[in-house]
């Protein structure tokens, strides 16, 4: 997700406190700068996705020396921070320092107290794969060279896989079982994935590449027996991570000054007052769709059946797996045009393409927006979406459907495309700050709150009716509940019968869905609270800048002014606006 080159003068006309460089200013952008070259060094696929192709021919060492070093170094320009006075900064520099030092703490956090190079083999699975897809899934450079990047890291495999071998030493079951089903999409992604490559390579290279690939499908293969024969009959850690590390992480993961119970608090209350809010979206949907029910009939119902119904009602109207990238694809022209007719924030030309989700990806989420990064020069943004499994029976298929009905299907749009994240994103790459530390640290918080924050926009401004506002509702329900389930789960003892019973009687989702997010959930704690903390934080600045610029508050203007600063977490957003 990140970048394409451009508007920087009109972006620095919107910086306040830009005054020039002080002496302070060059010590930092020269540490940052420093900082940044080591570190996509230690991370070559991140810096492939970043759109820095130096080190695509590379794998991370994950071996104890290499994560030692980083720590180590981590802590040493922590201290180098700590000595430079943020008042003698530019405000863009300053919230940059602000940025990295929260980012350089989260990575030490994650290297010396989470640990999940220990338990989760997904690290290990989800770097290889992406490491492939990302020299496959855009041309930004000839396939010949692509190709000696792609042998680079076929070598590079055994070694990740050794690291694996000796690193995990107490997995969870789940991230366990769900590697080894991964690991089918990678093995057949290095199998014929990297074909297209070939085209033009010499004798000499097609050797080479057959040899290092041949050798790392072999240890693919065996890495996948060793998972489900040795590693998962003793994968006995706990999936939950306690409290102490969900509230650290949580922390790293929002970058917000909203506590653990705050988050909660909040998230409790918006469920009542969204579900109120649903309700009275449903009614006059309700008489529409069932006019044989007298008032007084209708009145003796409770909010939950009214509510039920209409969604029930709804999602009649939906895609199957042959059809759903053609109504994704429709659907998306329609809420473009809206955007553009209500002029809500400026639409960006960069080229948005819509795609089926690769295997290796699947099983976690329903959909994503991969955007190009913020280094690369070119690239085209991919809304993937997953159809279902070809396992699936039919009842699970069409419980996803009635999910991801008609309605349903372009609120996913608005969220991951239009005005969501591809919108977002690629005004976030059009940024330029002095030192490139908000491009590559970009904020989840942000990211996924502008996306939820834009759905709620799109149906306040009426785009698709009560029947769209009915499906925004029930996203914003499931948004809320995510972060009750996120917490609960992982500092408490819910189980999945509870955490089912909530989003299926609380939050109107279909079983699959529920059943799903279940799984989403246990894999990955705190990510599922970005989106709730972060369009709260979103409609919070809103409010704050309706309340500065009273009847000169104006859509377009507002957000695309908020846009203009790259994808810092809100609480920066609200010192770079005066808020």
């Amino acid at each position: 997700m990140r970048f394409a080159p451009r508007l920087v003068a009109a972006a620095a006309l919107l910086l306040p406190g830009l005054l020039p460089a002080s002496p302070t200013d060059d010590k930092f952008q020269a540490t940052a700068k420093a900082f940044l070259e080591r570190y996509l060094a230690y991370l070559p696929v991140e810096a492939t996705q970043l759109g820095d192709h130096r080190f695509d021919g590379q794998m991370p060492d994950f071996t104890p020396g290499a994560r030692d070093q980083r720590v180590s170094y981590f802590r040493q320009l922590l201290k180098e921070l700590d000595a430079l006075d943020a008042k003698d900064l530019q405000a863009e520099n300053r919230v940059d320092l602000k940025i990295l030092r929260f980012n350089l703490e989260s990575m030490i956090f994650g290297e010396v107290e989470l640990k999940e190079w220990e338990w989760n083999p997904m690290v290990y699975n989800d770097t290889i794969s992406t490491g492939f897809y990302l020299l496959t899934a855009r041309e930004f450079a000839p396939a010949a060279e692509r190709l000696k990047s792609a042998i680079g890291r076929l070598k590079g495999v055994p070694a990740v896989l050794a690291s694996a071998r000796a690193s995990l030493v107490k997995p969870t079951r789940v991230h366990t079982e769900t590697t080894t089903r991964q690991l089918a999409g990678t093995i057949g992604l290095v199998q014929s994935g990297l074909n297209d490559l070939l085209a033009g390579a010499s004798a000499a290279q097609k050797t080479e590449f057959a040899e290092a690939q041949g050798r790392a499908l072999k240890e693919l293969a065996a890495f996948k027996e060793w998972l489900e024969k040795e590693l998962l009959p003793k994968a006995d850690r706990d999936f939950r991570i306690g409290d102490a590390l969900f509230r650290k992480k949580l922390h790293f993961s929002l970058d917000s000054n909203l506590t653990k119970e705050q988050v909660l608090a909040r998230a409790e209350a918006d469920l009542q007052a969204t579900q109120a809010a649903m309700y009275e979206t449903a009614l006059p949907l309700y008489r529409k769709f069932f006019p044989d029910k007298k008032d007084a009939e209708i009145k003796a119902l409770d909010r939950r059946t009214v509510c039920r119904a209409v969604l029930d009602k709804l999602a009649e109207k939906r895609s199957t797996n042959d059809t759903i990238l053609a109504d994704a694809e429709r659907g998306l022209k329609a809420i473009t045009a809206f955007v553009r007719a209500k002029d809500i924030v400026r639409v960006p030309t960069e080229p948005l393409k819509l795609i089926v989700m690769p295997e290796f990806r699947r099983g976690v989420s329903i959909a994503y927006c991969d955007s190009p990064g913020p280094l690369e020069k070119n690239g085209e943004t991919f809304y993937a979406i997953s159809p279902t499994p070809s396992d699936w029976p039919p009842a699970r298929v069409e419980s996803f459907y009635r999910e991801y009905n008609e309605y349903g299907l372009q609120e996913l749009s608005i969220h991951e495309a239009m005005p969501g994240h591809y919108l977002q994103i690629a005004h976030s790459n059009a940024f330029r700050a002095p030192t490139m530390i908000r491009a590559i640290f970009s904020s989840g918080t942000m990211i996924e709150g502008w996306a939820c924050y834009s759905e709620q926009v799109m149906a306040e401004l009426g785009y698709g009716g009560p029947e769209v506002k009915m499906h925004q509702l029930k996203m914003r329900l499931r948004l809320i509940i995510n972060a009750i389930i996120d917490q609960k789960i992982h500092t408490g003892t819910m189980t999945e019968k509870e955490a089912l019973d909530l989003m299926v009687k609380e939050g109107f989702q279909e079983d699959g869905e529920a059943v799903a997010k279940w799984k989403r959930a246990i894999l990955t704690s705190t990510q599922l609270s970005t989106y709730f903390v972060g369009v709260t934080e979103m409609l919070d600045l809103r409010e704050l800048a309706k309340k500065k610029f009273g009847k000169d508050f104006v859509y377009r203007k507002y957000h695309d002014e908020l846009l203009a600063h790259g994808s810092p977490a809100p609480r920066y957003l609200k010192e770079l606006l005066g808020l």
